[in-house]
């Protein structure tokens, strides 16, 4: 694996945030809109209940394997009731009297028996040690599934939050456009060199950012929608006060590459199916031996339940050793396709590996870009706003047509949604960049094997139950983040 990523080179490491709770990475945004909502993703997501309600599956499994490690013992009781003797005659094939012969008796029987398939050949241990793995890659996947439906709801929230902003970036500029509007109008009315058709695209200017305005609110109802069922709520139960999207993103901690194959959970889960494979690999060559079982039985017979005496008691003790001497290389064939899938989840790991490292290199460069993006949005917005103000002052003093206005506001309107864009796709990547890390998770948070064995549950790690999140009035604001020059993490 590489030494370093390559979008790293030339920028200095920062130091990790180890203040912060490990998991809780949605805290470097100090939102308090986050710091409600992700918390609930673990408790109330479908998705991650679904996955969950798995890995107890896969505890459960384990156990299954540990019993066929101990001996099986049944009891059970009978009572047989018989008749001897014959009918002392008929009529008509009915019944008409009993003979003087006919005895009843009554055989009670008792049994204890108990088999033990001993595991001289690690058979049924290796089989346990897959379960573990198999257990602990599930458990890895409850943490990716988690890991994903907080990015999910963190990109919406972000989503969201830009929508607000471009709500009130077009209110006030409709805000703006009227009073143009008033301007344009008046000096027609006053018989200036204004014409009927610069009042109509004043009017139609203000008509289209309503448009847009709409829209906006549309997508902005939607991402709302969206959220609520990421945490497990019908959208009528939701509501989210607005509040424009911060101006710039949290420092990142950034770590070396041989650290993210402990960080992902995509990667440990991966690891751990390398693992679950090879021992089924010890399964199916544990065929090749013969299956070494023993088998007891005590039985009491009697023509009355009770008392249980050695005299009315029959014993067995056995041993039996059963060998396969000819199957056509079923066996052969068995542990070759366990090989094989053993390999496969080999090459899987490695590609998982490899996607991980892509993904933070992509987003790295992402937020390099970005960052120099909107930086240079951001210029243009205040030189575009300076030209607004110049040819409207100008317009009234009548030395320059209205048509120069209107093609600077429009114009001014694009940088400002441009300059929108940039930074709500830096907050996206951002996220993205942290979901590709791991987010605050690693590899000491997998259940090891003994908490397996000893009956560990993920519902143990489930926090309280926070409080439900209907925002009355705009919460506080995000707190800004480094300037936009320098890519977030370094």
């Amino acid at each position: 694996m590489p030494t370093e990523f390559k979008e790293l080179k030339g920028w200095k490491l920062a130091h990790p945030s180890d203040n912060l709770d490990r998991g809780d990475w949605w805290t470097v945004y100090r939102d308090r809109g986050l710091d409600t909502l992700l918390p609930q993703v673990e408790i109330s997501n479908q998705t991650v209940a679904a996955d969950a309600a798995a890995y107890e599956e896969a505890r459960a499994i384990i156990r299954e394997g540990q019993a066929a490690l101990f001996p099986v013992a049944t009891a059970s009781y009978s009572a047989t009731r018989t008749r001897t003797g014959a009918l002392a005659g008929t009529t008509g094939g009915s019944a008409v009297g009993v003979g003087l012969g006919t005895r009843y008796t009554t055989q009670y029987s008792a049994p204890i028996s108990g088999s033990w398939d001993i595991d001289v050949w690690g058979r049924l241990r290796r089989q346990v040690e897959s379960d573990t793995a198999a257990a602990q890659a599930s458990a890895a996947d409850l943490d990716n599934a988690k890991l994903s439906q907080q990015a999910m709801l963190a990109t919406a929230y972000f989503n969201l939050r830009a929508s607000d902003s471009l709500i009130d970036l077009l209110e006030r500029t409709i805000a703006e456009y009227k009073k143009t509007y008033d301007i344009v109008n008046n000096q027609f009315k006053a018989g200036y060199s204004v014409t009927a058709g610069d009042v109509a695209t004043a009017d139609a200017n203000i008509r289209t950012t309503e448009a847009q305005l709409a829209t906006a609110r549309s997508s902005r109802a939607q991402f709302e929608h969206a959220i609520a069922v990421l945490i497990g709520r019908p959208p009528a139960e939701l509501g989210i006060a607005p509040r424009d999207l911060g101006g710039g993103i949290p420092r990142t901690p950034i770590i070396v590459p041989s650290t993210l194959l402990e960080r992902r959970p995509d990667i440990a889960a991966s690891e751990r199916t390398m693992q679950e494979q090879n021992a089924l690999i010890g399964v199916a060559e544990a065929a090749y031996f013969p299956d070494i079982s023993l088998s007891s039985m005590i039985q009491f017979i009697g023509p009355i339940p009770l008392p249980f005496s050695a005299a009315r008691s029959i014993g067995s003790i056995a041993a039996t050793g059963t060998q396969t001497l000819f199957n056509g290389g079923l066996t052969a064939a068995q542990v070759d396709a366990a090989r094989a899938v053993y390999w496969e989840s080999v090459a899987n790991y490695r590609q998982t590996v490899l996607t991980a490292f892509q993904q933070v290199e992509d987003q790295l460069a992402a937020i390099r870009f970005l960052s120099q993006q909107l930086g240079a949005e951001r210029r243009a917005v205040a030189d575009e706003r300076k030209a607004v103000d110049v040819f409207l002052n100008q317009f009234k003093a009548g030395t320059v047509a209205f048509t120069t206005v209107v093609v600077a506001e429009v114009a001014l309107l694009a940088d400002q949604e441009s300059e929108l864009t940039a930074r709500q796709n830096l907050f996206l990547a951002s996220v993205s960049l942290i979901e590709d890390l791991g987010g605050g998770w690693d590899t000491t948070q997998l259940p090891t094997q003994v908490q397996l064995e000893n009956g560990f549950s993920f519902f143990q790690k489930l926090p309280p139950t926070p409080p439900a999140l209907v925002e009355s009035a705009p919460a506080e604001a995000s707190a800004p983040g480094p300037p936009p020059t320098a890519p977030a993490g370094q």
